[in-house]
């Protein structure tokens, strides 16, 4: 019969590598589970590109927003479910996927041109509030890479910095560690611009939405109501500013300074 101490060691014993089993099962079975579930998004988008290439384009609708649902995002997918649905004819929903392939990529001219053929088929042709041109110019500074884009670039001016103090402290050479200075300061100089960059439109991506009708035609009220006074009429691909929320209204605003009512069905958020 064991005593207590002999008991004692046992139990740790068989608890040491029982702990060790649940700490690495555990993140390897979630690993698994999300590698079968990209596998299965992956399968569905060529399902879906097959579909479309035999001009089934509701079918491809379907298995694109299954790939979606998944938790598969990429530009590719975007690209693809718009033209699905502008060779359906549903322009909203067309111009909502061109917006958010074109947030990934902002500087593919394959989205740009798609969704400039979209939007002329819309019949809402608001003219925006003029601009500052330094706003103007600040917008498109923006504009130049997505959130994820200046994320990579600050990423690789922070490794040049890292790579020149290196280089500044290990060279024996005093002309190399003038360039590694040299290389440090530009690399800081740019390393904060680029991360301010990102920090801003990360900040815009989070607290500033826009969306697209997707309804044909959608009544905007002047409150969350049902019964109040319409307020205007839009239809579906015109780009509108979410601005608050009351149960499942949405206040918009739209380019030219009107704002009202919508419900949050009549809209899909970029």
């Amino acid at each position: 019969m064991l005593n207590n101490e002999e008991q004692i060691h046992l139990t740790i014993r068989f608890l040491i590598p029982f702990s060790a089993v649940v700490l690495f099962a555990f993140p390897a079975l979630g690993f698994a589970s999300r590698v079968s579930e990209r596998v299965q998004a992956e399968d569905l988008i060529k399902q879906g590109n097959q579909y479309y290439q035999a001009k089934q384009y509701e079918n491809a609708i379907g298995s694109y927003q299954k790939a979606i649902r998944m938790g598969f995002e990429g530009t590719s997918v975007y690209y693809n479910l718009g033209d699905a649905y502008y060779r359906e004819g549903k322009i909203g929903y067309s111009i909502l996927y061109y917006e958010k392939a074109l947030r990934l990529s902002p500087n593919d001219q394959d989205i740009i041109h798609n969704l400039r053929i979209a939007n002329s088929k819309t019949i809402d042709k608001i003219d925006a509030l003029p601009k500052f041109f330094l706003f103007q110019w600040w917008e498109s500074l923006l504009a130049l890479f997505s959130t994820d884009g200046w994320a990579r670039i600050s990423y690789v001016f922070y490794l040049l910095l890292l790579a020149s103090i290196g280089l500044y402290f290990y060279a024996k050479r005093p002309n190399w560690q003038r360039y590694s200075f040299f290389i440090g300061s530009i690399s800081t100089i740019f390393l904060v611009i680029t991360a301010a960059l990102w920090i801003i439109n990360l900040n815009r991506d989070l607290n500033m939405k826009e969306a697209i009708v997707v309804q044909p035609t959608a009544v905007v009220k002047l409150s969350p109501d049902s019964t109040s006074n319409d307020a205007f009429i839009i239809h579906e691909g015109l780009k509108v500013r979410e601005m608050s929320y009351v149960g499942h209204w949405v206040e918009i605003k739209l380019q030219d300074g009107k704002e009202g009512w919508i419900e949050q069905s009549e809209i899909g958020t970029i």
